[in-house]
């Protein structure tokens, strides 16, 4: 059974979003753009593309199209009837097919693992650290240094080994973490 804290943990996992109501529901924005709701009897409501609401449908047929105007634009269901790994990944698909192009790109490259251009963080912390700090918007050494250790490991992904790697890297620039 999922609940509205795990929505809410998946949905605030992501960049740029931020939670508010709307029409009463608790909902969920990037960039001002809503992409995911849930209304007062515990329907999850999801902005979706066609083809990931014809996905949902099948994978949970006590759900149903939302259709407005004689449009799809979304799929809802029991929030308590959507298992938590689907969830993560409804969440995640609505945020991609409402978030800015430019920020969705950006999550793709860290989902990938790769950074920017002038990127220059060590491999050796690990493809879960790099996506991790990616995702947060740490793609170079002197981003990672305005954070302090604390804040580093409170990233899915970042452990004790990765921060390390990266003292010492900051380290052998002549800087550190906050």
């Amino acid at each position: 059974m999922t609940t509205l804290t795990q929505l809410r943990r998946a949905a605030l996992a992501l960049p740029e979003v931020e939670e508010g109501a709307h029409f009463g529901m608790v909902a969920f924005s990037v960039r001002g753009t809503g992409f995911v709701s849930v209304t007062r009897d515990d329907q999850v409501q999801l902005r979706l593309p066609v083809a990931e609401v014809e996905s949902a449908e099948v994978a949970h047929p006590g759900g149903e199209r939302i259709v407005r105007g004689g449009t799809v634009i979304g799929f809802r269901a029991p929030l308590a009837d959507v298992g938590g790994k689907d969830l993560n990944a409804l969440v995640r698909a609505a945020w991609y097919h409402r978030a800015p192009k430019w920020l969705a790109a950006e999550l793709a490259a860290a989902d990938a693992g790769t950074g920017p251009a002038d990127g220059d963080l060590p491999t050796a912390i690990g493809r879960p650290a790099t996506r991790a700090l990616l995702g947060a918007g740490l793609g170079t050494l002197a981003a990672v240094a305005a954070w302090s250790e604390k804040e580093l490991l409170a990233l899915h992904g970042v452990g004790p080994k990765a921060v390390r790697i990266l003292k010492e890297a900051l380290a052998a620039r002549g800087m550190s973490l906050r």
